[in-house]
């Protein structure tokens, strides 16, 4: 993965499923496997990070919602 912006969670999450057919070659190297699953955690975390922000924005949303009910 380069160092340019970060990938949205569709791209992060394609590249994984990428990364999981190169890793379920027998023939790849070592080094390549090593390369690959390091690439492969750095996306998981984004993966992760972004599916967490979603979780709290939806969240927030949800009690906003709530509380407007309450008031009527």
């Amino acid at each position: 993965m380069s160092k340019k912006e970060r990938p949205s969670f569709e791209e992060a999450l394609k590249r994984l499923e990428d990364i999981v057919n190169q890793l379920e070659d027998e023939s790849i190297s070592l080094e390549k496997s090593i390369d690959l699953y390091e690439e492969g955690i750095k996306l998981s975390k984004i993966c992760t990070e972004t599916l967490e922000e979603a979780e709290l924005r939806i969240k927030k949303v949800a009690d906003q919602h709530n509380d407007d009910n309450e008031k009527e």
